[in-house]
């Protein structure tokens, strides 16, 4: 048992190894640390921007960090989840490596998680990064930071948010076997859930929906309407930012709204009111959309876990 044990670990490893060594080959780790500081930057700098070109002066910002979810949002999660994936099943059959990795005493469940895991830790890597960097910057643009303790349930939660995204991509690539088709499919879904679920969220009042779907989730409000409360997402986008007001503000009760439009004043804009739908405690949102996370990454993984060890390998 011990030498089974020990022997299916070398080789777990083995592949862990050969990924990570295929991920600095091909610098896709390089890029992934440069995007994100690209990204980081501009979420430090955008204030100093927008002061350049007549904005309001930059202030200190105690909250700034805990506030910007470690510089990281949506169109992020979606982003590292498709540079870190695309290519971690389909390109093996795209460039016929998978034959002699297949060909070596591993089995295809050992080189399927191997991959699975060297991704996580190169996502995990470069969260590390933005959460150094961000503290780091948010303490020297906006000065002393307040409940620094917290920053690392950004880092849990961008991981719960862009792991969902990675089993999307990881499934059109065993399915398809195309690193293209597996980009372009976790796109379309990134479009539908984000454009086309808000509206009919906000129009037809059935956001509901959109909590139960990966994304930005149903978008409910504090303390009033949403032209005047604190807004708070329900999707897994917002895992991150929902865990830390949460440790703030246990009591929140979030209601949802439906917006209606009313007709036009004479200043030329639309009438708008706010009909409330129904309330839940902040826990619930929170639970809810862990919940979600783990059954869309769990059920996924598994699929495409099970499309890996069935296909059919042509040399």
């Amino acid at each position: 048992m011990s030498v089974s044990h020990t022997s299916w670990t070398a080789r777990f490893l083995a592949v862990v190894w050969y990924e990570i060594l295929w991920n600095i080959r091909k610098k896709k780790f390089l890029g992934m640390l440069v995007v994100a500081f690209a990204f980081t930057t501009l979420a430090l700098a955008l204030g100093h921007i927008a002061n350049a070109f007549g904005g309001p002066a930059v202030e200190p910002n105690p909250n700034f960090v805990i506030d910007s979810n470690v510089g990281l949002g949506g169109f992020v999660f979606f982003l590292f989840a498709i540079v870190t994936a695309m290519n971690t099943i389909s390109a093996e059959f795209e460039s016929g490596t998978i034959v002699p990795l297949l060909a070596k005493p591993i089995s295809r469940t050992t080189v399927f998680f191997g991959k699975l895991f060297a991704a996580f830790l190169t996502l995990l890597t470069t969260y590390c990064f933005l959460m150094v960097y961000m503290t780091i910057g948010g303490f020297v643009v906006y000065g002393p930071q307040n409940n620094l303790h917290l920053v690392p349930l950004s880092l849990l939660g961008a991981l719960f948010s862009t792991l969902i995204w990675i089993s999307i991509v990881l499934l059109f690539g065993t399915l398809f076997r195309s690193s293209l088709i597996a980009a372009l499919g976790t796109f379309g879904i990134f479009l539908g859930t984000t454009i086309i679920g808000q509206i009919i969220a906000l129009v037809a009042g059935q956001g509901w929906i959109l909590t139960y779907i990966p994304g930005s989730g149903n978008t409910g409000s504090v303390g009033g309407p949403p032209d005047s409360g604190t807004a708070v997402s329900t999707g897994t986008d917002s895992i991150g930012p929902n865990l830390i007001n949460y440790v703030l503000h246990s009591s929140w009760e979030v209601t949802y709204y439906k917006m209606n439009i009313g007709g036009i004043t004479p200043g030329g804009n639309p009438q708008i009111t706010w009909t409330p739908l129904y309330s839940e405690p902040f826990s619930t949102v929170i639970l809810t959309s862990i919940a979600v996370a783990l059954v869309y990454f769990i059920v996924f993984i598994a699929i495409s876990w099970y499309l890996f060890r069935r296909a059919q390998i042509i040399e």
